[in-house]
């Protein structure tokens, strides 16, 4: 069934890579890859950046390095021209696909979008880091077909899953891989049939903004202490980290938990370290609401390093 059709896939994610490594193992058959280099990687700071290159040696799987990742360059159009691939699937791809691309494929590019509600609510940037942010308790993914708008293109599948307590966004990665994977797997032969139904996005639609590095700064004076942990496991690794300032120095906080709400420190200002425990490397800070338990930091040593 895969041999029949011409896949071209565009990555440049973790999550994309182990997603595309399984489909592969499913009997999934990609024409071509298309990555960014490291040096690209780093120059648009994607997170969680990973190179597509052993896999594709591994599976002899011809790579193309676009020359924009907007692929809007001359270049990176004649490629999709030239090629005339059949379907376009996504291995994590920061950026919208232009017409020039879309047009070129027979039957269309797979979209893979995320949001605490159903589409159209919860378009454009770094869902899962805000349904964090937002104390949202579900997450539910949706592959559509793309279109030049955001977003905006006929669903024809969609799965949830849970955003509980424990969860920071490494684990989230790891639920939409599961919960994406499932979805392909059981979409791909129904699309190359053309057998799969669609339906359109009702409602009016909400959009989430970019978010950058310097949105990370915690605020003690605003933020309560559910607030400042939902904060931080938002933005872990493989994100540049929630940041703030203690006693004068700016530290990133990878990890921390909400640590009691009882134990007051009345004397004490948000945002104050309030106790070193044990001699380790753990902080108690004084927070509105309760006191938060920092396990995992980092001084900065370059305040402008957010």
């Amino acid at each position: 069934m895969f041999d029949d059709a011409k896949i071209v896939m565009c990555g440049c994610c973790e999550v994309g890579y182990y997603l595309i490594q399984d489909l592969i193992k499913d009997g999934v058959k990609f024409s071509y890859f298309v990555t960014l280099t490291p040096e690209q990687g780093k120059q648009h700071n994607v997170s969680g950046y990973k190179d597509f290159r052993p896999l594709a040696e591994k599976y002899n799987i011809p790579v193309y390095y676009p020359k924009e990742y907007s692929l809007n360059s001359t270049d990176d159009m004649k490629f999709f021209s030239d090629n005339s691939f059949d379907l376009l699937v996504q291995g994590g791809w920061q950026r919208l696909f232009p017409d020039s691309v879309i047009n070129t494929l027979s039957i269309g590019a797979i979209g893979v979008h995320g949001s605490s509600d159903y589409l159209p609510k919860g378009r454009g940037r770094s869902p899962l880091n805000w349904s964090l942010i937002e104390g949202k308790k579900r997450f539910i993914m949706h592959l559509f077909f793309i279109r030049a708008g955001v977003d905006d293109g006929d669903v024809f599948d969609s799965e949830a899953f849970d955003i509980n307590e424990f969860d920071t966004i490494e684990t989230l990665y790891y639920k939409n891989y599961l919960v994406t994977r499932k979805m392909l797997i059981r979409s791909l032969p129904k699309i190359i049939d053309g057998n799969v139904t669609v339906k359109k996005q009702i409602g009016q639609p909400s959009y989430y903004p970019k978010r950058t590095p310097e949105d990370g700064k915690i605020n003690w004076e605003d933020m309560d202490v559910y607030e400042i942990y939902n904060f931080v496991r938002a933005q872990t690794r493989p994100y540049p980290g929630a940041y703030a300032e203690i006693h004068g120095k700016m530290y990133k906080i990878w990890h921390c938990q909400v640590f009691d709400t009882r134990i007051t420190y009345p004397e004490a200002e948000y945002g104050q370290c309030v106790e070193y425990l044990f001699d380790k490397n753990t902080m108690i800070v004084n927070c509105r609401g309760g006191l938060l338990l920092a396990d995992d930091y980092e001084e900065m040593t370059d305040f402008h390093d957010v």
